[in-house]
């Protein structure tokens, strides 16, 4: 299912992996993952890359997608030795231009005292670990936060679209990405990051009418 907001293309091709196209043609992908790609496209134009889970940072997927041009712009605390490509390193925190593409980058991580860590107590994403990037696309921006709890620094994003995880579990469940989404004040919600195994299936249509409920857009893509 494709789904339009200004002239964008938005795509869930499964799980985390989402396809943009632009009004122009210019074809961006977010952690492509593997096992949920048909084929091999070959049509990526831009490939951003938020952490080093297996099923965010898949450097067989990548080349899957990429156009004979592509950019790929990685988190830089990824190992992207395995890829055949140069990479543009984004910061933890900051600013970038890629490809013509102007990236804001957004800590992301489980709240150690929460709810979201391991046997061991241990946070599945510890800070340092994975980055959120804001796409700033055809005069929209478009938020993708990656796997973390809603954090106080993230008070401070706002975003035209909106596509956070759901699942919980490994993330922020779909009460905290709805808090989340109220926050960030968009136009559109886009969730993914859910009922790809057991430990994160949720009620999808359940945090569509909670927001909805508010009079935010929410489209399960």
């Amino acid at each position: 299912m494709t789904v339009t907001y200004e002239g964008l293309d938005f795509e869930r091709l499964g799980h985390a992996s989402v396809r943009i196209e632009t009004d122009d043609g210019t074809v961006i992908y977010v952690d492509p993952w593997g096992e949920i790609l048909a084929g091999e496209p070959a049509d990526g134009d831009v490939v951003f890359v938020t952490h080093d889970d297996m099923d965010h940072y898949d450097a067989a997927a990548i080349e899957a997608v990429a156009g004979p041009d592509v950019t790929v712009a990685a988190y830089e605390a990824i190992d992207t030795s395995a890829l055949a490509f140069d990479v543009i390193d984004l910061p933890s925190e900051g600013e970038a231009t890629v490809d013509g593409i102007d990236v804001r980058t957004v800590p992301a991580y489980n709240d150690p005292a929460g709810d979201h860590v391991d046997e061991d107590g241990e946070p599945f994403h510890a800070d340092g670990e994975v980055i959120g990037v804001v796409l700033a696309l055809e005069g929209a921006t478009v938020f993708f936060p990656s796997d973390t709890d809603f954090l106080p620094h993230h008070e401070s994003v706002t975003a035209d679209v909106f596509v956070p995880p759901i699942g919980g579990h490994f993330t922020m469940d779909r009460h905290e990405a709805a808090a989340f989404a109220r926050s960030v004040e968009p136009e559109l919600v886009l969730p993914e990051h859910y009922d790809t195994f057991d430990p994160i299936e949720t009620d999808a249509e359940a945090f569509a009418d909670d927001l909805e409920a508010d009079g935010i857009r929410v489209e399960l893509f």
